[in-house]
């Protein structure tokens, strides 16, 4: 009996799924970034369009901030590397995020370094204010680990947005370069100060 194929693939390309790093196509490279497709913050702004004055703090080369910026949706663009990404609003280059203390009046949205994700979303969630939003565009498997279960625990996200369809990200925004792909990505979004059971939908 044949059975429909969800992607195509080998044995590698499960590696990089898992994120074996003897199995990265690419060799270390310092400062490197991985671009998320603009398609992933268009559809963001269609799952939610209340997100406004947004601070994206990994700004990369812009692929998610030109799309919020584009809807005047973006307030602040800030990363710890100059990559040529000038929005017509606030930006700022060569800080860390992570050392920053100013609150933020708006909405945090990115795609993090994953090796940090979850201190980027504690710290995002502590710069907010009640009610605002936390959007974090991360692996699936984000879900799993015990430090992050009992962050999940006291922060529950209010959505997990899953992509059907495997939304792709590529290493220095190359997306030239890169074919299909095994890993599945989420949009993981908290409501600070929300208490309830996450809604999980799927978009894409």
């Amino acid at each position: 009996m044949t059975q429909n194929k969800d992607w195509t693939g080998d044995k590698n390309s499960i590696f990089k799924c898992l994120g074996a790093n003897s199995h990265c196509e690419h060799d270390y490279e310092k400062n490197a970034f991985y671009a998320t497709d603009p398609k992933a913050g268009e559809m963001l702004l269609e799952l939610m369009p209340q997100l406004d004055n947004i601070w994206e703090n990994c700004v990369g080369g812009g692929h998610l901030a030109k799309v919020f910026e584009d809807h005047n949706k973006l307030g602040l663009a800030t990363d710890l590397i100059d990559r040529g990404y000038y929005p017509s609003i606030s930006y700022r280059y060569g800080e860390d995020f992570l050392m920053i203390q100013n609150k933020w009046n708006g909405d945090i949205v990115t795609n993090p370094p994953y090796s940090m994700a979850l201190d980027f979303c504690k710290h995002s969630l502590e710069l907010i204010e009640e009610g605002r939003y936390v959007c974090m565009f991360l692996k699936i498997q984000f879900l799993e680990g015990k430090e992050r279960k009992k962050f999940f625990e006291n922060n529950p996200p209010k959505y997990i947005f899953v992509s059907s369809s495997r939304i792709k990200c590529a290493m220095n925004g190359d997306f030239s370069n890169i074919g299909s792909s095994a890993v599945c990505y989420a949009w993981f979004v908290w409501q600070k100060g929300f208490k309830g059971e996450p809604i999980v939908r799927w978009f894409n």
